[in-house]
């Protein structure tokens, strides 16, 4: 992976159409799986078809290693639950693997490096909520995505 950078981005309100499911860290990933399929056959599309395409968890406890995650995008279903992300301030990660299939790896070291270097230095608090940003520069030979948390300035 390149050199990560943090960009502060201001965002308005959206609106996003998909599914919840409850995870934890140990099933993260065959729980994007599950959710990912029953998402894409809920609107009738095949994997890949839909972008913007959004992998989000938020309440994340770290006690017990649990979280809500979301799979969704910006078109409405009627099978689809919505959510509101709120206007506000965010981090924007870009994730670009050396290898364009080490998704997991790359996206794993990006979170790392927001929560133990740059967040505890940086006068912003998480707000518990982060996602993924599938767009069409996911996919081709030099693929990227973007990594937003939603942040907010430190009260002092």
């Amino acid at each position: 992976m390149t050199k990560l950078a943090v960009d502060i981005i201001k965002m308005d309100e959206q609106i996003l159409y998909g599914l919840w499911k409850k995870s934890n860290d140990k099933t993260i990933s065959r729980d994007i799986d599950t959710l990912s399929e029953a998402y894409h056959s809920a609107v009738a599309l095949s994997q890949g078809s839909v972008l913007p395409y959004f992998v989000l968890s938020k309440n994340y406890d770290e006690k017990t290693k649990n979280f809500e995650l979301f799979i969704g995008s910006t078109f409405e279903h009627e099978s689809l639950q919505n959510l509101l992300l709120p206007a506000g301030e965010y981090a924007k990660i870009t994730v670009r693997p050396k290898l364009g299939l080490l998704w997991g790896a790359s996206i794993g070291q990006a979170k790392r490096y927001f929560y133990t270097k740059w967040l505890p230095e940086s006068g912003y608090q998480s707000l518990n909520m982060e996602y993924e940003l599938h767009t069409e520069r996911s996919k081709g030979n030099h693929p990227a995505i973007d990594i937003i948390f939603a942040i907010q300035q430190e009260i002092k």
